[in-house]
């Protein structure tokens, strides 16, 4: 097992507490130095917050963790490719490598619809990994959604409708 896959694995145990809390599964750490200075899940139906995306919650950790808002040495693992969001969060915050696992082809930016981490305007780029454990956290969310959606089916055939 190479480093990126086990951070990733971390990432998604994050993921998993997600899906615990009915959130779509989604996990982020961040390493530095080979320590795990981060880790977040999903919050966004929890808090009732936008911004509570895995990646953008586990850069405001380590940045309280390091002291800096400058994560210049630090890699952020996700389970998914960052939005638009968490792709800035990643270039404002410098962090100079992502390795994320599933690819975002409806909202992802960082390398599907648009790749914001390597866009020469910006003063900052990032290295960007994908498919890091591709297989298991596409599962994850394909999974969640399946179920989501078995859910609804048996809420709309209930006898009991309103």
């Amino acid at each position: 097992m190479t480093n990126d896959e086990f951070y990733m694995k971390c990432a998604i145990e994050e993921a998993k507490k997600a899906r615990q809390l009915g959130e779509v599964p989604i996990g982020a750490v961040i390493v530095k130095d080979n320590d795990i200075i981060s880790r977040a899940h999903n919050l966004r139906e929890t808090l009732q917050q936008p911004t509570a995306h895995a990646e953008h919650l586990a850069i405001e950790r380590a940045a309280k963790v390091i002291g800096s808002w400058r994560l210049e040495d630090c890699t952020l693992y996700v389970t998914l490719e960052p939005c638009v969001m968490c792709a800035g969060t990643v270039v404002m915050s410098r962090i100079p490598r992502v390795v994320y696992g599933a690819m975002d082809p409806k909202g992802g930016c960082s390398g599907s619809l648009m790749d914001l981490l390597q866009q020469p305007q910006f003063n900052h780029r990032a290295i960007v990994e994908q498919g890091v454990l591709e297989e298991a956290c596409s599962n994850l969310l394909r999974q969640f959604f399946r179920d989501l959606r078995a859910k609804k089916v048996k809420r709309n055939t209930s006898p009991y409708k309103r």
